[in-house]
Parts: C-alpha cells; sequence; structure tokens
C-alpha cells in the first residue's frame, strides 16, 4: 500500500447537482477512485437519504451512492445560491445535473453560461430521453424507461406472454456506468487536446438500449428482419429446482454439452437431433432445458455442483441475497469490508469492481450529512465565515454543522 500512488481521479473537482440514482451513483465512482465530489443538495435534501432504513438523513441507499462525497445545502430559487454554484464552478473539472431538459437553464446554470466562466469545464446532462422528442419533458423513473427499452419483453413470462419488469433498476445503473465512463473519456480528451471542455449528454433511453443492444436487442440488428425476433418468452430460466434447493448450469459450446450429458448421465442426449448442434440446442431450448430440470430434481445441490465441476460444467448455487456476502469468491476477492459510519453505525459496503495496481482507491468511505461540508467548500472558494453566516441567516446556505 505505501508504494500505491494516489486515486486515479486525485486533484479533479466535480460540481454535483445530481439526485437519486443516475448521477450521484456515476459520481461516486469517481470519488473511489479519488475525485473531489461536492454534492450540492436543495434545502430539503436528496430524496434518497428518506428512503430506507436509518435515520437522521442518512439511509443506505444514499450511503451506497454518496459515500466520500462532500455536502453543501444551496437554496438555487435565491439568485445568491445561483451566485455561489457559479463561484463554486470557477476552478471545477466537471459539472453534472439530471433535471429535465430546460430547467438548468431556468435557474441560469446552463452549459453557455457555466463554459463562459471555466471554458475547461465538462458539463455533464443526465436524462430520461434526452433534451429534444416528444418524451424530453416527461417525467421519468426507471419502470418507465425499462417499458420503452424491450427488457419486460425480454423477462416475459415463458406460459403467457406476459411482460415483466426486471427487479432491480437496470436503466439507472446503466445511465450512471455510461455517465462515469463518459466523464472520464472527456477528461482524457481535454488533457489530450486543446483543454478546452465540452457538453456531455447521457438519456437514460440511449444507455440502456445501447447496453441491450449486444444481446436482447441483437435480433434488431438485420434490417427488414425486426419481425423474426424471438421475444423474450421463448428464452428459458436457467434456474433448476434440486432435491434441497437450487442451482444454475449451462452449456454452450459441443464439450459443455458433452460434460452435461455426463454429469447428468443422459448419454443418449448427445446423438438426439434435437441436441447435437448448438442451433439445435437453441431452437429446442424449452425441451432440453425441461429435460435437464427433470433430472435435476433427483439428487441435492451440493451433489450436482460437484459433478457438474468435475465435468468442467459452468455452473453455480442460486444463492439468497443475505449468502452472498458469505461465498468463499466473494470473500476471497475481498470485495466487501465493515466499518463503522458516525450517521449509520456499522455498515458493510463494496469496494469498485475495478483494481488498480498502483492507484489506491478509497475505501470505508462515509456518506455526508446534509449541508456537513457547505462552510467548509465556501471557505475554500474564498468566503470568509462573516459573509458565509449572511448567507446561513439569509436561508440560502444551511450549515450542516450549525
Amino acid at each position: 500500500m505505501s508504494e500505491q500512488q494516489p486515486g486515479p481521479l486525485a486533484g479533479y473537482k466535480i460540481i454535483d447537482l445530481s439526485s437519486v440514482i443516475s448521477g450521484p451513483v456515476a459520481t461516486v465512482l469517481l470519488a473511489d477512485q479519488g475525485a473531489d465530489v461536492i454534492k450540492v443538495e436543495a434545502p430539503s435534501g436528496d430524496i434518497v437519504r428518506r428512503m430506507g432504513l436509518g435515520s437522521g438523513g442518512l439511509s443506505p441507499g444514499f450511503l451506497t451512492a454518496n459515500r466520500g462525497k462532500r455536502s453543501i445545502v444551496v437554496d438555487l430559487k435565491e439568485p445568491a445560491g445561483v451566485e455561489l454554484v457559479k463561484n463554486l464552478v470557477l476552478d471545477a473539472d466537471v459539472f453534472i445535473q439530471n433535471f429535465r431538459p430546460g430547467a438548468i437553464e431556468r435557474m441560469g446554470l446552463g452549459y453557455d453560461v457555466l463554459k463562459a466562466l471555466n471554458p475547461k469545464l465538462l458539463f455533464v446532462s443526465v436524462s430520461g430521453f434526452g433534451a429534444a422528442g416528444p418524451y424530453a419533458h416527461k417525467r421519468v423513473y426507471d419502470p418507465v424507461i425499462q417499458a420503452l427499452t424491450g427488457l419486460p419483453d425480454t423477462q416475459a413470462d415463458s406460459a403467457t406472454a406476459r411482460p415483466k419488469m426486471v427487479r432491480t433498476i437496470i436503466p439507472d445503473k446503466v445511465s450512471a456506468l455510461t455517465t462515469a465512463q463518459a466523464i472520464t473519456a472527456g477528461l482524457l480528451a481535454r488533457e489530450r487536446g486543446d483543454g478546452l471542455g465540452q457538453h456531455i449528454e447521457v438519456a437514460m433511453v440511449d444507455a440502456t438500449i445501447s447496453f441491450l443492444w449486444a444481446e436482447a436487442l441483437a435480433g434488431l440488428t438485420l434490417v427488414g428482419k425486426e419481425d423474426q425476433v424471438r421475444r423474450g418468452q421463448l428464452a428459458q430460466d436457467l434456474i433448476f429446482e434440486t432435491k434441497d434447493g437450487y442451482i444454475t448450469c449451462g452449456a454452450v459450446s459441443d464439450s459443455e454439452w458433452e460434460g452435461m450429458c455426463a454429469a447428468l448421465e443422459q448419454p443418449e442426449w448427445l446423438n438426439d437431433e434435437r441436441f447435437n448442434t448448438p442451433m439445435g440446442r437453441v431452437r429446442n431450448a424449452k425441451e432440453r432445458i425441461d429435460g435437464m430440470g427433470d433430472v435435476l430434481k433427483s439428487r441435492t445441490s451440493a451433489d450436482w455442483l460437484e459433478r457438474l465441476d468435475a465435468h468442467q460444467v459452468p455452473c453455480a448455487p442460486v444463492l439468497s441475497r443475505p449468502e452472498v456476502i458469505k461465498q468463499p469468491q466473494i470473500v476471497a476477492n475481498k470485495l466487501l469490508s465493515e466499518y463503522e459510519h458516525p450517521g449509520l453505525g456499522q455498515v458493510r459496503q463494496p469496494r469498485p469492481g475495478a483494481k488498480f495496481s498502483r492507484s489506491r482507491i478509497k475505501e470505508q468511505q462515509i456518506a455526508p450529512m446534509l449541508g456537513q461540508h457547505s462552510r467548509e467548500v465556501l471557505l475554500e472558494a474564498g468566503l470568509d465565515n462573516t459573509a458565509i453566516d449572511a448567507l446561513v441567516a439569509d436561508g440560502v446556505v444551511i450549515d450542516g454543522l450549525v
């Protein structure tokens, strides 16, 4: 650890006006990698502070999406509050917001305004649908994007063909990952180019469709053959019931299928014309998987996993969420750490998914109380305590330490 350098994004300053998930999860990744992320909140605070367990304006969800950031509370309905944000932007590298299109311009903090103040600034806008088009000004949450991108169709029930939502907010988090990658790419382009910033726009609907295209929407690739796309309900669920639980297992290559047949003691499947080619196994997936399911009910999960592993068949137990944190591979990866959080008590968090051999990643980070760093950040921006006291007295700023 002593040989490691600061985080790969150490020295970069990000002014974060985003809330809920799509923006905050993007910037928390950058904070983990060393960036100084200043979260600018309204007096009411990010709504995720109040969603779920926890108290005092902190919830587990807020911790995960905002660990390692600094919180400043500014009332952007007040002209003095807008001027404060302009002041913060003067030496910032990134400004990010996820208001509906047009809102940030009405506040007086649009791209043209901030670019004039700081030409090197990356101005990042995250929205549901983008700045133009018939849906641009609709309110949006994750299920709306799911509905418009084919995810529920992909998840459709195999028996009834009824579409089903994915029970986790895929579009929000995919948009966050897309945004974080775009910000780092924008910083690299600025450093290698003329030193000027630019406007980066991420629409959740765009990010999600791009994410799904390599697999769930790949059937739309061939123009004119869209009606041949297999509907989601034709795909089979690779969860199998065993004598004492559930496992998953699958075979794509011929060698894996040979291993599957050996592990399940079904040698006759090797010569079955329905299953003896990769395409045949796809076309006859229901029959193949139904047959596997019938066999797998006869032994315990541990028995089957041992046999499948011995024959080099991809497989795993289907874990409950509490079981995940005890799984030996997860433990071996040292992904999770436990530490004391002053607002939430003993907490557990994952480190970022990417590891660097020389750059330090911040772990055991604290999520800020509402307005906890207001005075600290404003002092750094050049205001003195008298001026800050006046802003607090006028309700423009909330000092969380008062």
